[in-house]
């Protein structure tokens, strides 16, 4: 009886200890996630702040549609911006516990300037999407073949579709390049990729100073019991390898989030990806530090 009484004590333990960790990584409880000016507390943010602000309160006074799809039970929402009948469709896909506006403010206005229309999605358990777990793009890519499928429904089978991710998004969009995508879509643009989720919660995990080895494990498995998902199954490598999408990737060279390098292998593992880097930009700061070249490089893919 001590024996079933300690194994069952460290049972409990351990579902608790995976408890914690889907909260802290993955759990999503919607909080400051609809305010857009809610930045990292981060350094190299705040001398970008002001210009972000501005870009932010540009988009909010865009008019636009709010739009609601539904994926196995969970209610999704973007934002839909018309510029024009039977023009060009971007959709925008935001970072891990992002808000759309923060995340596209700049992705926007390269997107207006053109003349597009613009689908800017809230990504499951965040901003008026439901749900409440982020999944860092392991179920995030079939929600967005479905708002393809939505647009193409909604627009007609001739409309062309570009595809631009940041960070999480980013990652999310590459790997949803894997998945034989319909012929609407005709280029990506990703911000700040990561390879494999595993990736970019081992490099934060050893940020913390802690084991990695020994905590992943943890992580994997939090993720599994109580988000339903594989942390280790999804590779935008992988993916783009299967992809015939002309592709984008920009990274910012000092990024302490996603490092630069994790954007590499997945560029090399595709002809058809070109690659380019920003000196002194961190996470998803190219498009402020370097809005020229950013936006030269964007505008050309986008509009192909």
């Amino acid at each position: 009886m001590v024996f079933l009484y300690v194994f069952l004590a460290l049972v409990l333990i351990l579902i608790s200890i995976l408890l914690v960790i889907y909260f802290i990584t993955f759990y999503s409880p919607h909080k400051n996630q609809n305010d857009p000016y809610n930045f990292p507390k981060d350094e190299d943010y705040e001398p970008l702040r002001l210009r972000a602000e501005e870009l932010i309160g540009a988009i909010e006074k865009e008019p636009y549609e709010d739009v609601y799809i539904k994926v196995k039970g969970i209610k999704l929402h973007a934002r839909y911006y018309h510029k024009v009948d039977n023009g060009v469709l971007d959709i925008g896909v935001h970072g891990y516990r992002g808000t759309a506006y923060r995340d596209f403010c700049g992705g926007s206005k390269t997107s207006f300037s053109l003349g597009h229309n613009f689908l800017l999605i809230d990504q499951r358990g965040q901003g008026l999407s439901g749900g409440h777990t982020i999944t860092f793009g392991v179920k995030e890519k079939h929600d967005l073949v479905a708002w393809i499928n939505y647009a193409i429904n909604r627009f007609g089978k001739e409309l062309k579709i570009n595809l631009y991710g940041v960070s999480m998004g980013a990652s999310t969009v590459l790997m949803a390049s894997g998945l034989n995508l319909p012929k609407n879509v005709v280029s990506i643009l990703a911000d700040s990729p990561y390879d494999l989720p595993k990736d970019v919660i081992c490099s934060t995990i050893k940020k913390m100073g802690l084991p990695v080895k020994l905590a992943y494990p943890f992580v994997y498995l939090s993720a599994l019991i109580f988000g339903g998902f594989n942390l280790n199954c999804e590779s935008c490598t992988d993916a783009v390898k299967k992809s015939q999408i002309p592709t984008i990737i920009m990274h910012g060279e000092i990024d302490k989030i996603v490092p630069c390098n994790m954007s590499e292998k997945i560029a090399n593992a595709n002809p058809l990806i070109k690659r380019y880097t920003f000196e002194n930009a961190g996470h998803v700061m190219s498009y402020l530090i370097h809005y020229d070249r950013y936006a030269e490089i964007a505008e050309k893919l986008l509009d192909t």
